[in-house]
């Protein structure tokens, strides 16, 4: 039996984008730096060294303009005898990368479910997991494929104690490099065509056994007899003939697995080639597109009342302090939600009044979910609308690179059968608004079910959205013309998020559509 790979993503999903971060060579004295990423703690961790963690819920912009996939991840299939160190060789890849956006898949996942028949041999160690029939070759190139493109996938998680997948499967999202490692690996010919680079990690038959026995005792009980009994019958004759001809398949052969540095380093050097050459920046795309289009039909901007002009001027004076930019922002919010709580269908109903007449009215029937990229407008939704169902979207710029990543989502259940309230503070390019889109997307989240809004957005912002997801409603109380080259609105707010909780905001604070992490 095999050992279950980690799994992980780079949240229906988890694309593009690479990072400017300096290459990190393998040797040990070159050691990756340390790096800052998202600090959930409801998605576990794809890697934890003792340099640093690397978190999985974090994607780049895969999307572009149009809302599809820019360039396909990059996917790099692993291949190599049980206990030949593939998962190690997978990890010092990903950690010498220095790219946060990694999803490493392990072949393990996807062994088939055993009928009962099959349930007893393997109790026996009389069933070969070594055998191409023992893994679900369908599901496994469906899942890599929807990867490579960007998609979010479902995963099945295998219990090794008990032979079978467990009930709760895996949310994968897809990322800038895919890591795919299997001891069949290349023994699918639709699986080779989805893998750009080959590696064949080559290790001592002596020092995989050895391996073998020290994981089956320590981590699943096993007895050494056991052991050997299913090495010999299944094992061995199964790398002889199934696993050992598909090195001639290989890209580049790894000899000692994880403690070949010259061998890593050549891979590591090779991917970052390959993300150069991908690299596409989404802010830039979108500032260049749409330029003198008339707005969108699916726009509705609030009336311009003296009132609502009046706590615009409030709010945009940098001398306004922070006690009535707060007080003046969450009236417009309100506002604003009450304005868009109008679009959504209503049924009809009666009541009957204390005097015992009857009053014909409407009733809101849908459930509403909100994704908030901060929790700026909370308050606001939560005094209009009660029991309403929270949810939430950490959408922030890479400093290195000026572009959005997805770092953190929390839905609620069903979502796909909701109208959906997506609220941010401000939208300039719509870089992020493209993003947390794209994410309800692929969670099934019907277009036209989804709401966008915000107090201020730039033309490019509602324009960029329009163009890339047409049955989506835009709703704002304002709209400004320009962007500048530091994509802030003109005249804009300011750093919202830094005026609204009194945090200190860069020199030239400025306008950003990006969320805020709380």
């Amino acid at each position: 039996m095999k050992n279950e790979g980690a799994l992980g993503s780079g949240d229906d999903s988890l694309d593009g984008l690479t990072s400017h971060a300096p290459r990190c060579p393998l040797t040990p004295s070159l050691s990756p730096p340390k790096r800052t990423t998202s600090q959930s703690k409801t998605e576990p961790p794809l890697l934890r060294t003792n340099k640093r963690t690397i978190y999985t819920a974090g994607r780049p912009p895969w999307y572009n303009v149009t809302g599809t996939t820019f360039k396909e991840a990059f996917v790099i299939g692993l291949c190599g005898g049980s206990a030949s160190g593939k998962t190690t060789v997978a990890n010092k890849i990903i950690e010498a990368l220095d790219v946060p956006w990694v999803v490493l898949l392990s072949m393990d996942s996807f062994y088939k479910v055993l009928n009962p028949e099959e349930e007893e041999l393997a109790a026996k160690n009389e069933y070969n997991f070594d055998h191409p029939d023992a893994f679900d070759f369908e599901l496994l190139v469906n899942v890599l494929r929807k990867l490579k493109k960007g998609k979010s996938v479902k995963v099945p998680v295998y219990d090794f104690t008990s032979h079978c997948r467990r009930k709760e499967w895996k949310t994968v999202y897809g990322a800038n490099v895919v890591i795919f490692e299997g001891i069949l690996a290349f023994a699918n010919k639709e699986l080779l065509k989805l893998l750009d680079m080959k590696v064949f990690v080559d290790t001592d038959s002596d020092i995989r056994l050895i391996r073998r026995l020290k994981r089956d005792i320590s981590q699943r009980g096993r007895n050494i007899s056991g052991i050997i009994k299913q090495y010999n019958k299944f094992v061995k004759p199964a790398f002889e003939q199934y696993i050992e001809p598909t090195v001639q398949s290989a890209d580049i052969v790894v000899p000692r697995g994880g403690e070949n540095f010259v061998a890593l380093d050549l891979i590591v050097q090779h991917v970052h080639s390959q993300l150069e050459k991908r690299e596409i920046t989404v802010r830039s795309a979108l500032a260049s597109a749409h330029q003198g289009q008339p707005l969108p039909e699916t726009l509705s901007v609030m009336e311009s009342t003296p009132q609502v002009r009046g706590m615009h001027t409030i709010i945009r004076n940098k001398e306004t302090n922070r006690d009535e930019f707060i007080f003046y922002s969450k009236r417009l919010m309100r506002l604003l939600i009450e304005h868009a709580l109008s679009f959504l269908p209503l049924k009809s109903v009666s009541v009957e009044t204390p005097q015992g007449g009857v009053y014909n009215g409407k009733s809101c029937f849908h459930r509403v979910s909100i994704l908030r990229a901060g929790e700026t407008m909370e308050q606001a939704l939560m005094a209009v609308c009660k029991d309403i169902r929270l949810g939430k979207i950490l959408i922030q710029t890479n400093h290195n690179t000026g572009e959005p990543e997805l770092h953190y989502l929390r839905l609620p259940k069903d979502i796909s059968e909701d109208y959906v309230i997506l609220m941010d503070s401000t939208v300039s390019t719509g870089a992020a608004a493209l993003m947390a889109i794209r994410v309800l997307l692929d969670h099934d989240v019907a277009e036209d079910k989804i709401f966008l809004l915000s107090l201020l957005m730039a033309e490019m912002g509602v324009h960029s959205v329009a163009y890339a997801f047409p049955r989506v409603r835009i709703i704002t109380t304002a709209v400004d013309k320009e962007v500048n080259d530091q994509f802030h609105i003109i005249p804009g707010i300011g750093n919202f998020g830094d005026r609204y909780f009194g945090t200190d905001a860069p020199s030239d604070w400025c306008e950003s559509d990006e969320g805020m992490d709380y």
